[in-house]
Protein backbone atom coordinates (compact mmCIF):
# COMPACT_ATOMS: atom_id res chain seq x y z
CA UNK A 1 0.00 0.00 0.00
CA UNK A 2 1.36 3.42 -0.99
CA UNK A 3 1.49 6.06 1.76
CA UNK A 4 -0.79 9.00 1.03
CA UNK A 5 1.22 12.15 0.51
CA UNK A 6 0.43 15.51 2.03
CA UNK A 7 1.52 19.00 1.08
CA UNK A 8 2.82 21.33 3.78
CA UNK A 9 3.05 25.02 2.98
CA UNK A 10 5.40 27.03 5.17
CA UNK A 11 4.97 30.77 5.53
CA UNK A 12 7.43 33.32 6.89
CA UNK A 13 5.08 36.30 7.20
CA UNK A 14 6.44 39.76 6.71
CA UNK A 15 5.10 43.20 5.96
CA UNK A 16 7.83 43.89 3.39
CA UNK A 17 8.82 40.40 2.27
CA UNK A 18 6.78 37.25 2.78
CA UNK A 19 8.44 33.90 2.17
CA UNK A 20 6.74 30.65 1.25
CA UNK A 21 8.06 27.10 1.04
CA UNK A 22 6.29 23.95 -0.10
CA UNK A 23 7.18 20.34 0.67
CA UNK A 24 5.52 17.03 -0.17
CA UNK A 25 5.53 14.44 2.58
CA UNK A 26 5.08 10.75 1.88
CA UNK A 27 5.38 8.56 4.94
CA UNK A 28 8.52 9.71 6.73
CA UNK A 29 10.12 11.34 3.70
CA UNK A 30 9.90 15.00 2.74
CA UNK A 31 10.72 16.36 -0.70
CA UNK A 32 11.21 19.90 -1.90
CA UNK A 33 8.46 21.24 -4.17
CA UNK A 34 8.93 25.01 -4.42
CA UNK A 35 9.64 28.21 -2.56
CA UNK A 36 9.63 31.91 -3.23
CA UNK A 37 8.83 35.35 -1.90
CA UNK A 38 6.34 38.14 -2.22
CA UNK A 39 8.23 41.45 -2.20
CA UNK A 40 5.83 44.20 -1.14
CA UNK A 41 8.23 46.72 0.34
CA UNK A 42 7.32 49.27 -2.37
CA UNK A 43 3.61 49.14 -1.49
CA UNK A 44 2.74 52.23 0.51
CA UNK A 45 -0.60 51.21 1.98
CA UNK A 46 -0.68 48.68 4.81
CA UNK A 47 -4.03 47.46 3.50
CA UNK A 48 -2.66 46.93 -0.01
CA UNK A 49 0.14 44.87 1.51
CA UNK A 50 -2.35 42.70 3.37
CA UNK A 51 -4.40 42.27 0.21
CA UNK A 52 -1.27 41.20 -1.71
CA UNK A 53 -0.40 38.72 1.04
CA UNK A 54 -3.92 37.28 0.91
CA UNK A 55 -3.86 36.96 -2.90
CA UNK A 56 -0.39 35.42 -3.04
CA UNK A 57 -0.94 32.90 -0.25
CA UNK A 58 -4.31 31.97 -1.80
CA UNK A 59 -2.56 31.33 -5.12
CA UNK A 60 0.16 29.21 -3.48
CA UNK A 61 -2.49 27.15 -1.68
CA UNK A 62 -4.48 26.69 -4.90
CA UNK A 63 -1.44 25.88 -7.03
CA UNK A 64 0.01 23.24 -4.70
CA UNK A 65 -3.24 21.93 -3.18
CA UNK A 66 -1.93 22.36 0.36
CA UNK A 67 -3.12 20.09 3.13
CA UNK A 68 -1.47 21.88 6.06
CA UNK A 69 0.12 25.25 6.73
CA UNK A 70 2.91 26.05 9.14
CA UNK A 71 3.57 29.69 9.96
CA UNK A 72 6.36 31.39 11.75
CA UNK A 73 4.72 33.18 14.67
CA UNK A 74 5.54 36.79 15.50
CA UNK A 75 8.05 37.03 18.29
CA UNK A 76 8.18 39.67 20.96
CA UNK A 77 10.78 42.28 20.23
CA UNK A 78 11.53 45.75 21.47
CA UNK A 79 9.01 47.30 19.08
CA UNK A 80 5.44 46.21 19.77
CA UNK A 81 4.27 47.84 16.52
CA UNK A 82 6.40 45.40 14.53
CA UNK A 83 4.76 42.45 16.31
CA UNK A 84 1.31 43.85 15.56
CA UNK A 85 2.16 44.33 11.86
CA UNK A 86 3.54 40.81 11.61
CA UNK A 87 0.41 39.50 13.29
CA UNK A 88 -1.70 41.17 10.61
CA UNK A 89 0.41 39.58 7.87
CA UNK A 90 0.12 36.22 9.57
CA UNK A 91 -3.67 36.66 9.89
CA UNK A 92 -4.00 37.47 6.18
CA UNK A 93 -2.05 34.29 5.35
CA UNK A 94 -4.20 32.20 7.71
CA UNK A 95 -7.46 33.47 6.23
CA UNK A 96 -6.15 32.83 2.70
CA UNK A 97 -5.33 29.23 3.67
CA UNK A 98 -8.73 28.68 5.27
CA UNK A 99 -10.47 30.14 2.22
CA UNK A 100 -8.65 27.53 0.13
CA UNK A 101 -9.79 24.69 2.38
CA UNK A 102 -6.70 24.32 4.57
CA UNK A 103 -7.99 23.96 8.11
CA UNK A 104 -4.83 22.53 9.63
CA UNK A 105 -2.77 25.60 10.50
CA UNK A 106 0.14 25.51 12.94
CA UNK A 107 2.44 28.15 14.38
CA UNK A 108 6.08 27.82 15.34
CA UNK A 109 8.29 30.37 17.04
CA UNK A 110 11.29 31.35 14.89
CA UNK A 111 13.72 30.01 17.48
CA UNK A 112 11.85 26.69 17.68
CA UNK A 113 11.82 26.25 13.90
CA UNK A 114 15.58 26.88 13.73
CA UNK A 115 16.20 24.51 16.62
CA UNK A 116 14.18 21.70 15.06
CA UNK A 117 15.79 22.11 11.61
CA UNK A 118 19.40 22.80 12.62
CA UNK A 119 19.69 21.75 16.26
CA UNK A 120 20.45 25.36 17.21
CA UNK A 121 17.72 27.89 17.97
CA UNK A 122 20.16 30.73 17.34
CA UNK A 123 21.21 29.47 13.89
CA UNK A 124 21.63 32.04 11.15
CA UNK A 125 19.41 32.17 8.09
CA UNK A 126 22.38 30.96 6.05
CA UNK A 127 22.81 27.93 8.32
CA UNK A 128 19.11 27.07 7.97
CA UNK A 129 19.44 27.29 4.18
CA UNK A 130 22.52 25.06 4.14
CA UNK A 131 20.92 22.38 6.34
CA UNK A 132 17.78 22.40 4.20
CA UNK A 133 19.82 21.92 1.04
CA UNK A 134 21.59 18.93 2.55
CA UNK A 135 18.43 17.45 4.10
CA UNK A 136 16.28 17.81 1.00
CA UNK A 137 19.05 17.01 -1.48
CA UNK A 138 18.61 20.18 -3.50
CA UNK A 139 20.90 23.06 -4.37
CA UNK A 140 19.66 26.60 -3.92
CA UNK A 141 21.54 28.59 -6.52
CA UNK A 142 21.39 31.89 -4.65
CA UNK A 143 18.25 32.99 -6.49
CA UNK A 144 16.18 32.07 -3.44
CA UNK A 145 16.07 34.82 -0.81
CA UNK A 146 16.55 33.77 2.80
CA UNK A 147 12.91 34.61 3.59
CA UNK A 148 11.97 31.76 1.25
CA UNK A 149 14.34 29.31 2.93
CA UNK A 150 13.03 30.42 6.34
CA UNK A 151 9.51 29.53 5.16
CA UNK A 152 10.76 26.18 3.90
CA UNK A 153 12.36 25.69 7.33
CA UNK A 154 9.01 26.28 9.04
CA UNK A 155 7.42 23.66 6.77
CA UNK A 156 10.22 21.20 7.61
CA UNK A 157 9.87 21.99 11.31
CA UNK A 158 6.20 21.05 11.07
CA UNK A 159 7.07 17.86 9.20
CA UNK A 160 9.57 16.87 11.91
CA UNK A 161 7.17 17.76 14.71
CA UNK A 162 4.33 15.71 13.25
CA UNK A 163 6.34 12.71 12.05
CA UNK A 164 8.56 12.11 15.06
CA UNK A 165 7.47 9.40 17.47
CA UNK A 166 8.78 11.71 20.19
CA UNK A 167 6.73 14.74 19.15
CA UNK A 168 4.79 16.06 22.06
CA UNK A 169 7.17 14.43 24.54
CA UNK A 170 8.57 17.03 26.88
CA UNK A 171 12.08 15.97 27.76
CA UNK A 172 12.17 18.53 30.59
CA UNK A 173 9.04 17.19 32.28
CA UNK A 174 8.90 15.70 35.71
CA UNK A 175 7.73 12.26 36.79
CA UNK A 176 4.32 13.37 38.10
CA UNK A 177 2.45 12.47 34.89
CA UNK A 178 4.07 9.02 34.78
CA UNK A 179 3.24 8.38 38.43
CA UNK A 180 -0.35 9.52 37.94
CA UNK A 181 -0.84 7.31 34.87
CA UNK A 182 0.93 4.27 36.40
CA UNK A 183 -0.02 4.04 40.07
CA UNK A 184 0.45 0.28 40.09
CA UNK A 185 4.09 0.61 39.03
CA UNK A 186 5.05 3.09 41.75
CA UNK A 187 5.24 2.06 45.41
Amino acid sequence: MQDKSRIIIGIDPGTNVLGFGVIRVTGRKAEFVDMGILDIHKEKSVYSKLQQIFKTVSEVCRTYHGDEMALESPFYGKNVQVVLKLGRAQGAAMIAAMEQGIDKIYEYAPRRAKEVVTGNGAASKEQVSLILQKTLGVKFDGSYPLDATDALGVAMCHFYQTSSPLSGVDSKGDWSKFIKENPDRVK
